[in-house]
Protein backbone atom coordinates (compact mmCIF):
# COMPACT_ATOMS: atom_id res chain seq x y z
CA UNK A 1 0.00 0.00 0.00
CA UNK A 2 1.50 3.29 -1.17
CA UNK A 3 0.85 4.75 2.53
CA UNK A 4 1.18 2.12 5.37
CA UNK A 5 -1.20 2.50 8.02
CA UNK A 6 -0.59 2.15 11.55
CA UNK A 7 -2.36 -0.95 13.93
CA UNK A 8 -2.00 -1.33 17.13
CA UNK A 9 -3.17 -4.36 19.10
CA UNK A 10 -4.32 -4.71 22.58
CA UNK A 11 -4.20 -8.50 23.51
CA UNK A 12 -3.48 -10.28 26.86
CA UNK A 13 -2.64 -13.71 25.02
CA UNK A 14 1.16 -13.62 23.51
CA UNK A 15 0.05 -16.39 20.88
CA UNK A 16 -2.81 -14.13 20.04
CA UNK A 17 -0.59 -10.65 19.82
CA UNK A 18 1.80 -12.34 17.50
CA UNK A 19 -0.71 -14.12 15.32
CA UNK A 20 -2.41 -10.30 14.40
CA UNK A 21 0.92 -8.79 14.47
CA UNK A 22 2.04 -11.53 11.55
CA UNK A 23 -1.09 -11.18 9.81
CA UNK A 24 -1.11 -7.10 9.67
CA UNK A 25 1.91 -6.78 8.78
CA UNK A 26 1.85 -9.30 5.87
CA UNK A 27 -0.77 -6.54 4.65
CA UNK A 28 1.61 -4.04 4.65
CA UNK A 29 0.89 -2.30 8.28
CA UNK A 30 3.28 -1.28 10.99
CA UNK A 31 1.87 -3.17 14.15
CA UNK A 32 2.24 -1.99 17.77
CA UNK A 33 1.17 -4.17 20.42
CA UNK A 34 0.00 -3.97 24.45
CA UNK A 35 -1.09 -6.65 26.67
CA UNK A 36 -3.24 -4.82 28.48
CA UNK A 37 -5.27 -1.62 28.37
CA UNK A 38 -3.84 0.64 30.53
CA UNK A 39 -0.55 -0.46 28.93
CA UNK A 40 -2.14 0.40 25.36
CA UNK A 41 -3.38 3.96 26.60
CA UNK A 42 -0.03 5.10 27.91
CA UNK A 43 1.85 4.30 24.51
CA UNK A 44 -1.28 5.71 22.48
CA UNK A 45 0.54 9.06 22.11
CA UNK A 46 3.76 7.22 20.45
CA UNK A 47 2.00 4.49 18.36
CA UNK A 48 -0.65 6.84 16.79
CA UNK A 49 -2.69 4.45 15.54
CA UNK A 50 -5.20 4.20 12.15
CA UNK A 51 -6.56 0.76 13.56
CA UNK A 52 -7.21 -0.60 16.62
CA UNK A 53 -8.17 -4.28 17.20
CA UNK A 54 -9.16 -4.85 20.91
CA UNK A 55 -9.33 -7.89 23.13
CA UNK A 56 -12.97 -7.53 25.18
CA UNK A 57 -11.82 -9.21 27.53
CA UNK A 58 -8.68 -7.98 29.88
CA UNK A 59 -6.87 -8.06 33.08
CA UNK A 60 -7.55 -5.18 34.98
CA UNK A 61 -9.41 -2.44 32.75
CA UNK A 62 -11.47 -4.93 31.03
CA UNK A 63 -12.16 -4.24 27.07
CA UNK A 64 -15.25 -2.04 27.35
CA UNK A 65 -13.82 0.34 29.69
CA UNK A 66 -10.59 0.53 27.66
CA UNK A 67 -12.48 1.30 24.26
CA UNK A 68 -14.36 4.19 26.28
CA UNK A 69 -10.68 5.52 27.27
CA UNK A 70 -9.77 5.10 23.66
CA UNK A 71 -12.84 7.00 22.30
CA UNK A 72 -12.75 10.02 24.02
CA UNK A 73 -9.23 10.47 23.40
CA UNK A 74 -8.79 8.98 19.65
CA UNK A 75 -12.33 9.09 18.55
CA UNK A 76 -11.62 8.72 15.26
CA UNK A 77 -9.76 6.13 15.12
CA UNK A 78 -11.70 2.49 14.26
CA UNK A 79 -11.81 0.17 16.84
CA UNK A 80 -12.33 -3.80 15.81
CA UNK A 81 -13.60 -5.82 19.00
CA UNK A 82 -12.43 -9.50 19.38
CA UNK A 83 -14.02 -11.77 21.69
CA UNK A 84 -14.07 -15.48 22.15
CA UNK A 85 -17.61 -15.57 24.23
CA UNK A 86 -19.63 -13.42 21.49
CA UNK A 87 -22.45 -12.56 24.17
CA UNK A 88 -24.94 -10.39 22.60
CA UNK A 89 -24.97 -7.99 25.54
CA UNK A 90 -21.07 -7.27 24.93
CA UNK A 91 -21.27 -6.80 21.30
CA UNK A 92 -24.28 -4.40 21.87
CA UNK A 93 -22.40 -2.28 24.58
CA UNK A 94 -19.22 -2.32 22.18
CA UNK A 95 -21.29 -0.76 19.53
CA UNK A 96 -22.61 1.75 21.38
CA UNK A 97 -19.39 2.50 22.51
CA UNK A 98 -18.15 3.36 19.19
CA UNK A 99 -16.64 -0.01 18.09
CA UNK A 100 -16.48 -0.55 13.98
CA UNK A 101 -16.83 -4.44 14.13
CA UNK A 102 -16.72 -7.24 16.28
CA UNK A 103 -15.07 -10.34 15.87
CA UNK A 104 -15.73 -13.71 17.18
CA UNK A 105 -12.95 -15.72 18.03
CA UNK A 106 -11.25 -17.47 16.50
CA UNK A 107 -11.70 -15.67 13.24
CA UNK A 108 -10.92 -16.74 9.78
CA UNK A 109 -7.90 -14.43 8.20
CA UNK A 110 -10.67 -13.15 5.55
CA UNK A 111 -12.69 -11.69 8.31
CA UNK A 112 -9.84 -9.81 9.72
CA UNK A 113 -9.00 -8.55 5.97
CA UNK A 114 -12.76 -7.48 5.42
CA UNK A 115 -12.78 -5.68 9.22
CA UNK A 116 -9.32 -3.58 8.46
CA UNK A 117 -10.92 -2.48 4.86
CA UNK A 118 -13.82 -1.57 5.93
CA UNK A 119 -12.68 0.32 9.01
CA UNK A 120 -10.30 2.15 6.83
CA UNK A 121 -12.42 3.05 3.94
CA UNK A 122 -15.08 3.85 6.63
CA UNK A 123 -12.64 6.24 8.25
CA UNK A 124 -11.48 7.61 5.15
CA UNK A 125 -15.11 8.27 3.53
CA UNK A 126 -15.24 10.22 7.63
CA UNK A 127 -12.24 12.71 6.94
CA UNK A 128 -13.54 13.65 3.42
CA UNK A 129 -16.67 14.78 4.55
CA UNK A 130 -15.21 16.44 7.59
CA UNK A 131 -12.86 17.88 5.04
CA UNK A 132 -15.15 19.00 2.30
CA UNK A 133 -17.82 20.12 5.04
CA UNK A 134 -15.36 23.40 5.54
CA UNK A 135 -15.32 24.31 2.13
CA UNK A 136 -19.15 23.81 1.40
CA UNK A 137 -20.01 26.86 2.64
CA UNK A 138 -17.93 28.88 1.20
CA UNK A 139 -18.23 27.05 -2.71
CA UNK A 140 -22.01 27.42 -2.47
CA UNK A 141 -21.70 31.06 -1.86
CA UNK A 142 -19.75 31.33 -4.20
CA UNK A 143 -22.16 29.55 -6.47
CA UNK A 144 -25.24 31.00 -5.24
CA UNK A 145 -23.97 34.64 -5.59
CA UNK A 146 -26.89 35.41 -7.95
CA UNK A 147 -27.18 39.17 -7.00
CA UNK A 148 -30.53 39.99 -7.88
CA UNK A 149 -31.11 36.82 -10.48
CA UNK A 150 -34.95 35.59 -9.88
CA UNK A 151 -33.49 32.23 -10.86
CA UNK A 152 -31.06 31.96 -8.41
CA UNK A 153 -33.40 33.57 -5.45
CA UNK A 154 -35.31 30.46 -6.50
CA UNK A 155 -32.61 27.52 -6.39
CA UNK A 156 -31.48 29.08 -3.03
CA UNK A 157 -35.62 28.87 -1.68
CA UNK A 158 -35.83 25.35 -3.36
CA UNK A 159 -32.32 24.17 -1.18
CA UNK A 160 -34.10 25.76 1.79
CA UNK A 161 -37.39 24.16 1.91
CA UNK A 162 -36.36 20.29 0.99
CA UNK A 163 -32.22 19.96 2.62
CA UNK A 164 -33.41 18.99 5.71
CA UNK A 165 -36.13 16.48 4.56
CA UNK A 166 -35.31 12.94 2.80
CA UNK A 167 -36.99 13.58 -1.01
CA UNK A 168 -35.01 12.95 -3.54
CA UNK A 169 -33.22 15.48 -5.77
CA UNK A 170 -32.65 15.55 -9.25
CA UNK A 171 -30.00 18.17 -10.28
CA UNK A 172 -29.89 19.71 -13.59
CA UNK A 173 -27.72 22.01 -15.85
CA UNK A 174 -24.94 22.20 -17.77
CA UNK A 175 -21.26 20.76 -17.17
CA UNK A 176 -19.41 23.70 -15.20
CA UNK A 177 -22.84 25.53 -13.58
CA UNK A 178 -22.48 24.12 -9.93
CA UNK A 179 -24.69 21.27 -9.64
CA UNK A 180 -22.44 19.45 -7.05
CA UNK A 181 -22.26 22.25 -4.80
CA UNK A 182 -26.27 22.63 -4.65
CA UNK A 183 -25.96 18.64 -3.99
CA UNK A 184 -23.26 19.38 -1.37
CA UNK A 185 -25.75 22.46 -0.03
CA UNK A 186 -28.59 20.20 0.22
CA UNK A 187 -27.01 17.54 2.32
CA UNK A 188 -24.99 20.27 4.44
CA UNK A 189 -27.82 22.05 5.33
CA UNK A 190 -29.94 18.98 5.83
CA UNK A 191 -30.34 16.52 9.28
CA UNK A 192 -27.87 14.48 7.64
CA UNK A 193 -24.77 16.28 7.77
CA UNK A 194 -23.07 14.34 10.55
CA UNK A 195 -23.17 11.05 8.27
CA UNK A 196 -21.21 10.01 4.89
CA UNK A 197 -21.81 12.17 1.55
CA UNK A 198 -21.38 9.93 -0.93
CA UNK A 199 -20.23 10.73 -4.57
CA UNK A 200 -20.29 8.19 -7.39
CA UNK A 201 -19.75 9.60 -11.10
CA UNK A 202 -21.62 7.24 -13.72
CA UNK A 203 -20.26 8.55 -16.17
CA UNK A 204 -16.56 7.41 -15.19
CA UNK A 205 -16.89 3.34 -14.92
CA UNK A 206 -18.02 1.40 -17.26
CA UNK A 207 -21.31 -0.72 -16.50
CA UNK A 208 -19.76 -3.99 -14.76
CA UNK A 209 -17.52 -1.72 -12.29
CA UNK A 210 -20.18 0.59 -12.08
CA UNK A 211 -22.71 -2.09 -10.16
CA UNK A 212 -19.79 -3.67 -8.25
CA UNK A 213 -19.07 0.23 -6.80
CA UNK A 214 -22.63 1.16 -6.16
CA UNK A 215 -24.18 -2.35 -4.83
CA UNK A 216 -21.04 -4.41 -3.84
CA UNK A 217 -20.02 -8.04 -4.46
CA UNK A 218 -19.64 -11.48 -2.49
CA UNK A 219 -16.90 -13.31 -2.15
CA UNK A 220 -16.71 -15.37 -5.43
CA UNK A 221 -19.13 -13.33 -7.37
CA UNK A 222 -16.84 -13.47 -10.06
CA UNK A 223 -13.19 -13.99 -11.20
CA UNK A 224 -11.29 -12.13 -8.74
CA UNK A 225 -13.47 -11.54 -5.89
CA UNK A 226 -11.32 -12.81 -3.20
CA UNK A 227 -13.60 -11.04 -0.12
CA UNK A 228 -16.98 -9.37 0.16
CA UNK A 229 -16.69 -5.45 -0.83
CA UNK A 230 -19.42 -3.43 0.68
CA UNK A 231 -21.05 -0.52 -2.10
CA UNK A 232 -20.92 2.78 -2.36
CA UNK A 233 -24.50 2.78 -0.96
CA UNK A 234 -23.80 0.68 2.19
CA UNK A 235 -21.07 3.36 3.31
CA UNK A 236 -24.01 6.26 2.55
CA UNK A 237 -26.09 4.43 4.99
CA UNK A 238 -28.15 6.89 6.78
CA UNK A 239 -26.07 9.83 4.73
CA UNK A 240 -26.67 10.62 1.38
CA UNK A 241 -24.81 9.15 -2.29
CA UNK A 242 -24.72 12.09 -4.69
CA UNK A 243 -24.98 10.13 -8.46
CA UNK A 244 -23.69 12.60 -10.74
CA UNK A 245 -24.60 12.42 -14.61
CA UNK A 246 -27.09 9.76 -13.93
CA UNK A 247 -28.01 10.04 -17.39
CA UNK A 248 -25.14 7.67 -18.35
CA UNK A 249 -26.12 4.60 -16.05
CA UNK A 250 -26.87 1.43 -17.91
CA UNK A 251 -30.35 0.18 -18.36
CA UNK A 252 -29.62 -2.94 -16.23
CA UNK A 253 -28.25 -0.81 -13.62
CA UNK A 254 -31.06 1.80 -13.96
CA UNK A 255 -33.90 -1.14 -12.77
CA UNK A 256 -31.63 -2.24 -9.40
CA UNK A 257 -31.14 1.96 -8.77
CA UNK A 258 -35.40 1.92 -8.77
CA UNK A 259 -35.39 -0.97 -6.35
CA UNK A 260 -33.54 0.99 -4.42
CA UNK A 261 -35.52 4.20 -4.38
CA UNK A 262 -38.82 1.91 -4.20
CA UNK A 263 -37.86 -0.88 -1.61
CA UNK A 264 -35.00 0.65 -0.09
CA UNK A 265 -32.78 -2.56 -0.66
CA UNK A 266 -30.79 -4.13 -3.35
CA UNK A 267 -28.89 -7.30 -3.48
CA UNK A 268 -25.00 -7.46 -4.11
CA UNK A 269 -23.17 -9.18 -7.16
CA UNK A 270 -23.61 -12.78 -6.07
CA UNK A 271 -25.60 -12.30 -3.02
CA UNK A 272 -28.70 -14.38 -2.33
CA UNK A 273 -30.46 -12.44 0.30
CA UNK A 274 -31.02 -8.41 0.29
CA UNK A 275 -29.52 -5.23 1.70
CA UNK A 276 -31.25 -2.79 3.96
CA UNK A 277 -30.34 1.07 3.45
CA UNK A 278 -31.45 4.37 4.65
CA UNK A 279 -29.94 6.64 1.98
CA UNK A 280 -30.97 9.91 0.28
CA UNK A 281 -30.87 10.50 -3.43
CA UNK A 282 -29.55 13.31 -5.21
CA UNK A 283 -28.91 12.67 -8.42
CA UNK A 284 -27.16 15.17 -11.08
CA UNK A 285 -27.48 15.34 -15.34
CA UNK A 286 -26.59 17.54 -17.76
CA UNK A 287 -28.51 15.73 -20.54
CA UNK A 288 -31.92 16.45 -22.09
CA UNK A 289 -33.54 13.52 -20.03
CA UNK A 290 -37.00 13.59 -21.55
CA UNK A 291 -35.46 13.04 -24.86
CA UNK A 292 -33.52 10.07 -23.52
CA UNK A 293 -36.44 8.32 -22.18
CA UNK A 294 -38.43 9.19 -25.45
CA UNK A 295 -35.68 7.59 -27.41
CA UNK A 296 -35.50 4.68 -24.69
CA UNK A 297 -32.05 5.18 -23.15
CA UNK A 298 -33.44 5.86 -19.71
CA UNK A 299 -35.93 3.95 -18.04
CA UNK A 300 -39.32 6.44 -17.73
CA UNK A 301 -40.53 4.97 -13.85
CA UNK A 302 -36.51 5.38 -12.94
CA UNK A 303 -37.44 9.46 -14.73
CA UNK A 304 -40.58 9.69 -12.24
CA UNK A 305 -39.32 8.79 -9.10
CA UNK A 306 -35.66 10.86 -9.39
CA UNK A 307 -37.85 13.89 -10.61
CA UNK A 308 -39.64 14.45 -7.36
CA UNK A 309 -38.04 17.90 -6.83
CA UNK A 310 -35.95 19.61 -10.01
CA UNK A 311 -33.73 22.24 -9.64
CA UNK A 312 -32.20 23.55 -12.78
CA UNK A 313 -29.34 25.47 -12.64
CA UNK A 314 -29.11 28.35 -15.33
CA UNK A 315 -26.04 28.75 -17.44
CA UNK A 316 -23.61 31.51 -16.60
CA UNK A 317 -24.22 33.40 -19.90
CA UNK A 318 -27.82 34.02 -18.56
CA UNK A 319 -27.08 35.39 -15.53
CA UNK A 320 -23.70 37.38 -16.48
CA UNK A 321 -24.81 40.29 -13.87
CA UNK A 322 -23.50 37.42 -11.68
CA UNK A 323 -19.96 37.45 -12.97
CA UNK A 324 -18.55 40.43 -10.56
CA UNK A 325 -19.74 38.45 -7.55
CA UNK A 326 -18.15 35.36 -8.59
CA UNK A 327 -14.84 37.39 -9.66
CA UNK A 328 -14.97 38.20 -6.44
CA UNK A 329 -14.89 35.47 -4.60
CA UNK A 330 -12.63 33.25 -6.53
CA UNK A 331 -10.02 36.09 -5.83
CA UNK A 332 -10.11 36.01 -2.09
CA UNK A 333 -10.12 31.75 -2.12
CA UNK A 334 -7.51 31.63 -4.46
CA UNK A 335 -5.67 34.32 -2.54
CA UNK A 336 -5.77 32.90 0.94
CA UNK A 337 -4.97 29.34 -1.25
CA UNK A 338 -1.83 30.30 -2.92
CA UNK A 339 -0.65 32.71 -0.54
CA UNK A 340 -1.07 35.92 -3.04
CA UNK A 341 -2.38 39.77 -3.15
CA UNK A 342 -4.23 39.99 -6.15
CA UNK A 343 -6.66 43.30 -4.95
CA UNK A 344 -8.54 43.47 -8.11
CA UNK A 345 -8.82 43.02 -11.85
CA UNK A 346 -8.63 45.87 -14.19
CA UNK A 347 -11.92 47.49 -15.48
CA UNK A 348 -10.76 46.32 -19.20
CA UNK A 349 -10.40 42.94 -17.92
CA UNK A 350 -14.01 42.61 -16.54
CA UNK A 351 -15.54 43.75 -19.23
CA UNK A 352 -14.07 40.93 -21.48
CA UNK A 353 -15.39 38.57 -18.66
CA UNK A 354 -18.94 40.35 -18.80
CA UNK A 355 -19.02 40.18 -22.60
CA UNK A 356 -17.77 36.31 -22.84
CA UNK A 357 -20.49 33.72 -23.54
CA UNK A 358 -19.12 31.16 -20.73
CA UNK A 359 -19.30 27.39 -22.45
CA UNK A 360 -18.10 26.19 -19.87
CA UNK A 361 -19.75 28.16 -17.37
CA UNK A 362 -18.83 28.46 -13.34
CA UNK A 363 -16.04 26.30 -14.16
CA UNK A 364 -14.71 27.71 -16.32
CA UNK A 365 -14.67 31.52 -15.03
CA UNK A 366 -12.94 29.28 -11.36
CA UNK A 367 -10.08 28.43 -13.35
CA UNK A 368 -9.24 31.57 -15.18
CA UNK A 369 -9.35 33.47 -11.89
CA UNK A 370 -7.22 30.96 -10.14
CA UNK A 371 -4.73 31.87 -13.48
CA UNK A 372 -4.77 34.97 -13.37
CA UNK A 373 -3.92 34.89 -9.15
CA UNK A 374 -1.10 31.99 -9.68
CA UNK A 375 0.39 33.50 -12.93
CA UNK A 376 -0.10 37.43 -11.46
CA UNK A 377 -0.96 38.44 -15.29
CA UNK A 378 -4.12 38.83 -16.53
CA UNK A 379 -3.09 39.60 -20.59
CA UNK A 380 -3.05 35.15 -20.63
CA UNK A 381 -6.67 35.16 -20.52
CA UNK A 382 -7.77 37.56 -22.32
CA UNK A 383 -5.83 36.21 -25.28
CA UNK A 384 -7.63 32.97 -24.43
CA UNK A 385 -11.08 34.93 -24.49
CA UNK A 386 -10.06 37.11 -27.46
CA UNK A 387 -8.52 33.92 -29.58
CA UNK A 388 -12.48 32.32 -29.16
CA UNK A 389 -14.54 32.84 -32.92
CA UNK A 390 -15.55 36.03 -33.58
CA UNK A 391 -19.37 37.36 -34.81
CA UNK A 392 -19.78 36.92 -38.76
CA UNK A 393 -19.45 40.33 -40.09
CA UNK A 394 -21.91 42.72 -41.84
CA UNK A 395 -22.14 42.93 -45.36
CA UNK A 396 -22.45 46.46 -46.68
CA UNK A 397 -25.47 46.69 -46.24
CA UNK A 398 -25.35 45.55 -42.63
CA UNK A 399 -27.15 42.28 -43.33
CA UNK A 400 -25.59 39.15 -41.00
CA UNK A 401 -26.76 37.09 -43.89
CA UNK A 402 -24.97 36.10 -47.25
CA UNK A 403 -28.09 36.37 -49.41
CA UNK A 404 -25.92 35.43 -52.62
CA UNK A 405 -24.62 32.28 -50.85
CA UNK A 406 -28.29 31.20 -50.43
CA UNK A 407 -28.72 31.21 -53.34
CA UNK A 408 -30.72 34.12 -53.98
CA UNK A 409 -29.82 36.03 -57.06
CA UNK A 410 -31.82 39.42 -57.70
CA UNK A 411 -29.67 41.03 -60.18
CA UNK A 412 -31.15 38.49 -63.09
CA UNK A 413 -35.10 39.73 -62.40
CA UNK A 414 -36.21 36.23 -62.36
CA UNK A 415 -38.20 34.36 -59.81
CA UNK A 416 -36.47 33.07 -56.76
CA UNK A 417 -36.47 29.68 -55.22
CA UNK A 418 -38.05 30.38 -51.58
CA UNK A 419 -38.26 27.12 -50.57
CA UNK A 420 -34.49 25.86 -51.84
CA UNK A 421 -32.83 29.17 -50.46
CA UNK A 422 -34.92 28.51 -47.34
CA UNK A 423 -33.25 24.91 -46.78
CA UNK A 424 -29.75 25.98 -47.92
CA UNK A 425 -30.12 28.49 -45.14
CA UNK A 426 -31.44 26.02 -42.14
CA UNK A 427 -28.43 23.84 -43.58
CA UNK A 428 -25.99 26.91 -43.12
CA UNK A 429 -27.30 27.74 -39.85
CA UNK A 430 -27.10 23.94 -38.58
CA UNK A 431 -23.51 24.12 -39.77
CA UNK A 432 -22.35 27.25 -37.86
CA UNK A 433 -24.16 26.04 -34.66
CA UNK A 434 -22.65 22.81 -35.10
CA UNK A 435 -19.23 24.07 -35.17
CA UNK A 436 -19.79 26.80 -32.98
CA UNK A 437 -20.44 24.21 -30.27
CA UNK A 438 -17.53 21.91 -31.01
CA UNK A 439 -15.00 24.66 -30.73
CA UNK A 440 -16.99 25.88 -27.51
CA UNK A 441 -16.23 21.90 -26.53
CA UNK A 442 -12.77 21.97 -27.68
CA UNK A 443 -13.90 18.78 -30.11
CA UNK A 444 -15.48 16.85 -27.36
CA UNK A 445 -17.80 15.06 -29.42
CA UNK A 446 -19.90 13.57 -26.71
CA UNK A 447 -20.13 16.76 -24.71
CA UNK A 448 -21.26 18.73 -28.02
CA UNK A 449 -23.82 15.88 -28.68
CA UNK A 450 -25.74 16.93 -25.08
CA UNK A 451 -25.62 20.75 -25.66
CA UNK A 452 -27.41 20.35 -28.48
CA UNK A 453 -29.58 17.72 -28.00
CA UNK A 454 -28.59 14.80 -29.71
CA UNK A 455 -27.67 11.36 -29.75
CA UNK A 456 -23.95 10.72 -30.31
CA UNK A 457 -24.69 8.97 -33.83
CA UNK A 458 -26.42 11.90 -35.09
CA UNK A 459 -23.70 14.66 -34.15
CA UNK A 460 -21.39 12.21 -36.19
CA UNK A 461 -23.85 12.18 -39.49
CA UNK A 462 -24.36 15.75 -39.28
CA UNK A 463 -20.64 16.44 -39.09
CA UNK A 464 -20.05 14.10 -41.64
CA UNK A 465 -22.57 15.89 -44.16
CA UNK A 466 -21.70 19.17 -43.25
CA UNK A 467 -17.71 18.48 -43.59
CA UNK A 468 -16.94 19.02 -40.29
CA UNK A 469 -13.47 17.74 -38.97
CA UNK A 470 -11.18 18.73 -35.88
CA UNK A 471 -8.43 18.47 -38.43
CA UNK A 472 -10.04 20.93 -41.26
Amino acid sequence: MSEQFRVLVIDDDPGIREYLQALATRQGYRVFTAGDGEGALEKLEDTRPDIVTLDAVLPGMDGLETLRHLKERVPDVPVIMLSGHGQARTIVEAMRLGASDFLRKPFEVEELELAFSKALETHALKEEVSTLRGRVRSEVDGLLLGGDNPKMKEIREIIEQVADTDITVLVRGESGTGKEVVARALYQLGDRRDKPFVKVNCAALPSELLESELFGFEKGAFTGAQKRKLGKFEYANRGTIFLDEISEMAPGLQAKLLQVLQDGEFSRLGGESDVKVDTRIIAATNRNLEEAVRTGEFREDLYYRLNVVTILIPPLRDRIDAVPLLVEHFLQMYNEQYRKDVKQLSQETLQELMGYHWPGNIRELENMIKRMVVLGNEQAVLKEISAQEPPAPADEEGELVDLAALGADFSSGDGLDLKAISKRAAQIAEKKVIERVLNQTRWNRKEAAQRLQISYKALLYKMKENGLSEGR
